[in-house]
């Protein structure tokens, strides 16, 4: 019959200096990358609006809805109260126009343009703009107004 003998001291020792040491840990603890990630969301969510590039212009109010969107980003045309054109963000004086306009049409896949005029610019000028962007090969023009203008139906009576 086997019997076995433990020797006094040194395995209870052993033992016990392996049970006392701290394990690796082999779990990911992703809390702290969480928090982070969730601060970054919140900051891109409110920088996000103040992005949007624009011309501050005073837009005319009309009763029309909005146009779909689409995949290419809309070339904007902008007329300022005080006449001045700008395609985007770019000032472009008026003699040059077309000729930017044409040079644009030919790198877009798209031929539609929004056109933004101030509601104290003459009708005449904003016709000019338009006759320039149909020139210079846009023929698929969009203006652009706020919503919750007058409407010319009466829909309430």
């Amino acid at each position: 019959m086997a019997a076995s003998v433990q020797s006094s001291g040194q395995s209870t020792r052993r033992r016990r200096g392996r049970r006392s040491r701290a394990k690796p840990m082999s779990e990911i603890n992703v809390t702290p990358f969480v928090d982070v990630i969730l601060v970054l969301l919140i900051i891109f969510m409110v920088a996000a609006p103040m992005l949007t590039v624009g011309v501050p212009v005073e837009l005319p109010r009309t009763a029309a809805s909005a146009l779909p969107t689409e995949a290419e980003e809309p070339l904007t045309v902008t007329v300022t109260a005080d006449g001045v054109v700008q395609i985007q963000t770019t000032t472009v004086p008026r003699e040059q126009l077309v000729t930017r306009l044409r040079a644009i049409a030919s790198e877009r896949d798209s031929d539609r343009v929004f056109l933004r005029a101030d509601g104290a610019v003459p009708y005449a000028q904003v016709m000019e703009v338009m006759g320039a962007l149909n020139a210079g090969g846009f023929v698929n023009i969009g203006l652009v107004t706020d919503i919750g203008g007058p409407s010319l139906t009466d829909r309430d009576g």
